[in-house]
C-alpha cells in the first residue's frame, strides 16, 4: 500500500483505535474553514464508520466513502434506504467483546457480601446508561408480575437516574427483591453474577450490553425493536418492551435449572465470534482489501 488509507468515524471504539495503529492507515482530517474559502476540492475518507442518526454530514460521508462500516444489519438497511449507495458499499462489524471472563461462583462470593443477598439466589440484571429509554419501568413491571420469588434483581446505572427512579419504585412493592447499584466501577462483575439479563429497550441502536451478558454466560432477553435482536434467538426476543409473555419465560427459567443452564451455555458459545481478535481480523480484511 503506497498511500495511506484514511478512515473517519462518528463514534470511536477499540476496533478503530487498534486499526489506527497500522502505519498504512491514517485518520481523515475534515476540511477547515480556510480550505472551504480556497475552493479546494473536498476530500472524503476511504472508510467511514457510522453510528447513530443519519444526519446531513453522515449521509455525505457515506455517499462519498469507498466503504461504510455499520454495527448492525438493521443500521445497514437504514443506510441503504436513506443514502444513494449500493449494498456492497456497506459492511457490518458488530461491537466487540473485550472483557475477561469471570466465574459466577467467584463473583457471587464477592457481591453477595457487598450487597447482602444469598449466594443461591438467581440474579436478574438490568443495566443501562439511560434507564428510562432502555425500559427500566417495563423491567419492574416484569418483576412485579412474577409469582416465583427465587431471585434478586439488580438495577445498575447512573446515580442521578437511580435517585429519580426510586420515587417511581415505591408503587411496585418490590422493596425486598431489588438492589440498586449506583455508578459501579466493575460492571463486568455485575454481568458475571447475573443469571438473566433483561433489556426491554425502546432504543433501536445495537446494545453492546447484550453481547457482554451473553459472554458472561447469562440468559438474555431484548426487545425486537433493538438491533441487538440480530444476535439472539426467537425465544429471547421480546415482541415489544411490554411483551406480556415475559412473565412466563422468566418464571420458566427460574424454575427449570437445566433449561437456564442450557441457554446460558449456548449464549456463551455464541458470543465467541464477537471476541476482539476475531472482530478485528474481519475489520482489517475489509479495510485493507479496498
Amino acid at each position: 500500500m503506497n498511500k495511506k488509507l484514511s478512515i473517519y468515524y462518528k463514534l470511536n471504539n477499540v476496533l478503530i483505535e487498534e486499526l489506527l495503529k497500522d502505519e498504512n492507515i491514517s485518520l481523515y482530517k475534515k476540511q477547515s474553514i480556510f480550505q472551504k474559502f480556497t475552493f479546494k476540492a473536498k476530500t472524503f475518507p476511504a472508510v467511514y464508520f457510522h453510528n447513530g442518526t443519519l444526519d446531513e454530514e453522515s449521509i455525505e460521508m457515506i455517499e462519498n466513502a469507498k466503504k461504510t462500516i455499520a454495527n448492525s444489519y438493521t443500521m445497514k438497511q437504514e443506510i441503504i434506504k436513506t443514502c444513494n449507495i449500493t449494498n456492497d458499499k456497506v459492511e457490518v462489524i458488530y461491537p466487540t467483546i473485550t472483557s475477561t471472563y469471570l466465574k459466577q461462583k467467584d463473583s457471587k462470593e464477592i457481591l453477595s457480601q457487598e450487597f447482602n443477598f444469598e449466594k443461591n439466589d438467581k440474579i436478574i440484571l438490568f443495566h443501562s446508561k439511560n434507564l428510562l429509554k432502555n425500559g427500566v419501568l417495563e423491567f419492574l413491571d416484569i418483576l412485579a408480575s412474577l409469582s416465583n420469588d427465587n431471585y434478586k434483581a439488580i438495577i445498575a446505572g447512573n446515580k442521578n437516574q437511580i435517585y429519580s427512579l426510586k420515587f417511581k419504585f415505591t408503587k411496585y412493592n418490590l422493596d425486598d427483591k431489588v438492589i440498586f447499584i449506583e455508578d459501579y466501577r466493575n460492571i463486568d462483575l455485575l454481568y458475571s453474577v447475573a443469571d438473566i439479563f433483561i433489556l426491554p429497550t425502546y432504543v433501536k441502536a445495537f446494545s453492546s450490553n447484550v453481547l457482554r451478558a451473553m459472554f458472561f454466560k447469562t440468559a438474555v432477553f431484548v426487545s425486537a425493536n433493538s438491533a441487538s435482536k440480530e444476535v439472539i434467538d426467537i425465544f429471547s426476543t421480546m415482541d415489544s418492551p411490554t411483551d406480556r409473555s415475559m412473565q412466563f419465560k422468566v418464571e420458566a427459567l427460574l424454575s427449570n435449572k437445566d433449561e437456564l443452564k442450557n441457554i446460558k451455555k449456548s449464549n456463551k458459545e455464541s458470543s465467541s465470534e464477537f471476541l476482539f481478535d476475531i472482530q478485528f481480523q474481519r475489520l482489517k480484511e475489509i479495510v485493507l482489501n479496498i
